[in-house]
């Protein structure tokens, strides 16, 4: 095997490592604050310590694990100060990625998120809503040609996932009505073929989220603590 089918092979088990944790973190099976031992990772993996370890470097690059250097990795965490200001930002460039896919949503594009709609209303599940909600938005980014601004929101959706799950396990049965509404008002403005109403309703609907969080600060405590 040559150096170059060597190093090619390695990334590939990187990345497939980097997906596996990558899908804990977010599915909640790894809280944030929770520490990472790389040998017992690799054992469980049946893997040498050196994929799991670049495997840790892709998820710190992606803000989803810190690593303390002579001390080992660590499932990132955020305080409410760094969650809204994760917000904040979403607020500004969520708009602007609709903005870029919008025009070139099709007919079944929509009706697609109306279907995706129908779905999160008969739903009072968590997941299901955590994963029904991020296909509903994504698919409206879909026709986007801003790969590094994409990059930044899926970014900001990924490191604030654990949140929103613990922000929506205590608010989803009062407040799912508003968030149907915030939708339906989304999808009618791209059925219109209105994208400024369009991105207006986005950013109030993640305002009203970042607003409504903040309301919350037991959503930011957690007995797992790397400190």
């Amino acid at each position: 095997m040559s150096e170059g089918n060597g190093t090619l092979r390695a990334g590939v088990a990187s990345q497939r490592i980097a997906d596996q944790l990558r899908e804990r973190i977010l599915s909640g099976r790894l809280a944030p604050g929770t520490r990472i031992i790389q040998d017992e990772l690799a054992d469980e993996l049946n893997t040498s310590r050196l994929p799991v370890r670049e495997a840790l470097r892709i998820l710190q690059s992606k803000g989803l694990v810190t690593l303390r250097a002579n001390q080992g990795a660590w499932v990132t965490r955020m305080d409410m100060r760094e969650c809204e200001l994760s917000y904040k930002m979403r607020e500004r460039l969520e708009p602007l990625l609709l903005a870029e896919s919008a025009a070139r949503l099709t007919d079944a594009d929509i009706a697609a998120l109306a279907e995706v709609q129908d779905r999160i209303e008969r739903t009072r599940d968590v997941e299901e809503f955590l994963v029904l909600d991020r296909e509903l938005h994504w698919a409206t980014y879909r026709h986007h040609r801003a790969d590094e601004l994409a990059g930044v929101v899926a970014r900001l959706w990924d490191t604030t996932q654990h949140y929103r799950r613990a922000f929506t396990r205590l608010t989803l049965d009062q407040g799912a009505w508003i968030i149907n509404a915030e939708h339906r008002l989304l999808i009618e403005a791209l059925r219109d073929r209105d994208p400024r109403s369009a991105e207006r309703v986005l950013e109030l609907h993640i305002r009203r989220t970042r607003v409504e969080l903040a309301q919350h600060p037991e959503v930011f405590r957690t007995t797992t603590d790397p400190a």
